[in-house]
């Protein structure tokens, strides 16, 4: 059964584009007889406003859109998280970045690499230079 899904941050109203989002997959995933499902976006703590996603529901609500269940939280979810974390790690498939977003954005917009990928730029430290980096902070 095809599932649709809408993932709204609670960090600012719902706008727009965000809204034909929405409305888009609800079409979709209603269309073709599957779910529909909100997962709220608001594991980036300093940045949710409070209030914003009741108000984000209320604007679904108002354009007439329903989903199935009750919207899954990413906050809720962070054990499930921690627990595949650690299974990458012990399989040797995790590495700290030092990289800031910024560095990030930069290496990703590049006009020689693929769009939007993260090149890597920490993977291939020694172990070594990651604890001299995790040591000078």
């Amino acid at each position: 059964m095809p599932r649709g899904r809408f993932a709204p941050s609670p960090s600012g109203d719902l706008h727009l584009g965000g809204a034909r989002t929405a409305l888009v997959a609800w079409l979709a995933a209603r269309r073709d007889g599957g779910s529909f499902m909100l997962r709220i976006e608001d594991i980036d703590r300093p940045r949710v406003v409070p209030g914003v996603e009741e108000r984000i529901l209320e604007d679904l609500r108002w354009l007439g859109l329903d989903w199935d269940g009750e919207p899954i939280r990413q906050s809720d979810r962070l054990p499930l998280y921690d627990q595949a974390l650690g299974r990458l790690g012990q399989r040797g498939l995790l590495y700290p970045c030092f990289c800031s977003r910024a560095d990030v954005a930069q290496a990703a917009s590049a006009p020689h690499g693929p769009v939007l990928a993260y090149p890597g730029t920490c993977r291939d430290l020694s172990s070594t230079e990651v604890e001299q980096r995790i040591a000078a902070g």
